[in-house]
Formats: C-alpha cells, sequence, structure tokens
C-alpha cells in the first residue's frame, strides 16, 4: 500500500471512530450500574440524609416505622397549591403547620414538595382565582408521549402567575424557613409545547424556571431550597443539547439551589443522560438529591402507568418474584451521583419489605 492509500485508509478509519463514538453518546452510561450490583444489605451509614416520600398521603406519617428508626431523618409531603391558598391572597398553612409539629415530636424533620402540577386530569392543582382570563387560564393541560390528557401544570411562563408563586414562597419562607428541613419545587419536565399555547417558549420556560428558583431561595435563605430538574421541554440529551437543562443545574449551584431529580433509573436512557448526567459529569458545592419514586424499586416509573401506555391501571400490581435493588439504588446514588439527600417513596410493599430491611 502506497502512502496516499495509506493516509486515505487512516481518515476514513479515524472518521468512522469518531462517528462510532458519537453514535454511542447516549449510551455512555448504560452499564455503570454494573459496578454496584453486587451491593448487599444492610446499607452502611453514610452522608446521605434520607428522607420517605408521602406524596399527597400525609395522613400515612401517623406511627409510621420512619419515627423511631435512627437511619430516617424525616418524611418529605406534597401539597397543592390550592391548598395552601384558598383564596387570593389568604393562606392557609394549618396541614404544613399539624405536619411539621408531629415530626419533631419524634425529632424528625419535614421536607416540603410544592405542586403546582399534577398527573390527574381531574385536578388542576392551583387555586380557582387563578382558573381566569387575568391569568391567562391558570394552568394547561399535559399531554403525555401518548397523545393523551395527563394531568395539569401551571403556567410557569406566564409573569403574573409566577408572582402570586413568589408572593406564595415569601408566606412560606416568613413562617417556616430554618424550621423545615427543606422545600422543593416540582419537576421542570412537562408536557407542553408551542403548539399548545403561543404565549410558551422554550427559552421562555427556561427562564420561568430559573426565577422561580431565585424566589425560592430568597424565601428560603436558611432551609434546603431545592429543584427536581430531570428533563426541559424543546430538547432531547445528548442529541439534543439547547443547554437549556444544563443552563438550569449551573444556575442553581450559582444561587445556592439544590438540584434534584425524580426517579433513580439507573439502566434508562432518559434518565442517565439527562439529571444523572448533571449530577456525575460536574462538581457542586450545593446539595445533590435523587427521589426513588413510584416505579423505581422494580426498575419502573410513574409514566409507565399512564394513559395509552401497555401498563396503564398496572400500578398497584405487586411484583412478588424480584431483586431487591435497594442496594443497588443507594449505592449508584452514593458513588455515582455522590448526593446529599435521597428520598424514599413510601410504596407499599416495597418499602417495608425492601427499603426498611436494608437499613436495620
Amino acid at each position: 500500500m502506497n502512502l496516499s492509500n495509506f493516509l486515505i485508509l487512516a481518515f476514513f478509519l479515524s472518521c468512522a471512530n469518531c462517528y462510532a463514538k458519537w453514535d454511542n453518546q447516549s449510551e455512555r452510561y448504560a452499564n455503570a450500574y454494573k459496578k454496584y450490583a453486587e451491593a448487599r444489605c444492610p446499607i452502611p451509614e453514610n452522608r446521605i440524609k434520607h428522607f420517605v416520600y408521602f406524596a399527597r398521603d400525609r395522613g400515612a406519617i401517623k406511627d409510621h416505622p420512619l419515627l423511631k428508626h435512627d437511619r430516617f431523618s424525616g418524611a418529605q409531603i406534597m401539597y397543592l397549591w390550592s391548598r395552601l391558598e384558598p383564596a387570593e391572597g389568604k393562606y392557609d398553612f394549618s396541614t404544613i403547620r399539624h405536619d411539621y409539629e408531629y415530626l419533631k415530636k419524634y425529632g424528625k424533620k419535614l421536607f416540603v414538595q410544592l405542586q403546582d402540577a399534577t398527573f390527574d386530569p381531574k385536578v388542576r392543582g392551583l387555586p380557582e382565582y387563578l382558573n381566569t382570563s387575568e391569568y391567562d387560564g391558570g394552568s394547561i393541560e399535559q399531554i403525555n408521549d401518548h397523545g393523551r390528557v395527563d394531568g395539569w401544570t401551571a403556567k410557569r411562563w406566564n409573569k403574573k402567575v409566577h408572582k402570586r408563586f413568589t408572593l406564595l414562597l415569601e408566606a412560606l419562607g416568613k413562617e417556616f424557613d430554618g424550621k423545615i428541613e427543606g422545600i422543593n419545587l416540582q419537576e421542570t419536565a412537562i408536557g407542553v409545547d408551542p403548539n399548545q399555547d403561543t404565549t410558551f417558549t422554550y427559552k421562555g420556560y427556561r427562564d420561568a424556571i430559573k426565577e422561580n428558583m431565585l424566589s425560592l431561595r430568597k424565601a428560603f435563605p436558611q432551609s434546603t431550597a431545592m429543584l427536581y430538574a430531570n428533563f426541559m421541554p424543546g430538547e432531547w440529551l445528548p442529541w439534543e443539547d439547547k443547554g437549556y437543562l444544563r443552563s438550569i443545574y449551573e444556575y442553581g449551584e450559582q444561587i445556592g439551589v439544590a438540584l434534584a431529580a425524580p426517579d433513580l433509573m439507573v439502566r434508562r436512557k432518559g434518565q442517565l443522560n439527562h439529571a444523572l448526567a448533571m449530577m456525575h459529569e460536574h462538581k457542586y458545592s450545593t446539595p445533590l438529591d435523587i427521589a426513588v419514586q413510584d416505579g423505581n424499586y422494580t426498575g419502573l416509573t410513574g409514566a409507565d402507568f399512564s394513559a395509552g401506555s401497555d401498563l396503564e391501571g398496572n400500578e398497584n400490581n405487586v411484583v412478588e418474584k424480584r431483586k431487591n435493588i435497594v442496594p443497588l439504588l443507594h449505592a449508584f446514588a452514593e458513588d455515582f451521583l455522590k448526593v446529599n439527600y435521597m428520598f424514599w417513596v413510601n410504596q407499599k410493599p416495597y418499602f417495608e419489605e425492601d427499603v426498611l430491611t436494608c437499613f436495620e
């Protein structure tokens, strides 16, 4: 082979390798979980603060095992905006106050999750006064990957809605900052696009998320202020990287808002290439946090049971014969993600049978 032919062959081989490497970017963390596959119970003590997540089932904290368990710091409970502000400017925080006091009796902390989006088409979750023309309806339907209505979300990008949300945060901060462990805003992922609402743009939504982050940080300078940043509409990593999710993580680090994500899915590319990659690939001074939510104990997410999916309506079916992946999830979160908080959903029977047994 002469030099000319050799150089041509070398060029094509090098390009082929470059393209092969690029084609595999979405698979770069596909096998990361295998490093932790041999993790076993019991889970050793470490720096991670563990909370039990109850969603809106706040009554379940009564006499719950976490109350007498040294390894759990407290409970994470979700509160609907509509319940906290039943009328414009009239706040009712009695439910949060009750839960805070109840947990305090047992030396446990409360972590508030503020709900401005729902995954139930029948529940809007916003105060009635926002469902008016003054606030452009206040909320909008979320459309899932199957083209079905899957719930509602506040119009976070609407300036007037943002103002009311900021006032709510300020009122919450005045009463609970420094008392509760922390407060988090719901996930950034929403089922909305510009075809549904002409006032919605991807960049505008990114900016609105940052504005809410700043409002949260100002309202809660002492307690942990946290955002669930999992996916951003208008991009899909790694192929369509518009910098939206990346900028949210950078901004959280800049202003001191903790960065978190729902659904610890160690084998699914969607999660691995978005929030989990953001956590793994960078160093943060602000806390990192991960939530193990419904379905995660068997490798699924709530979206797998949404309207139009093959598993629709099967979320209460129990996988009797299963491998306990709690040690794997914990080891992955501790070493690969280096999180400061973990939120374990109180899903029966997995929490009692898989989580508690690993923390004994």
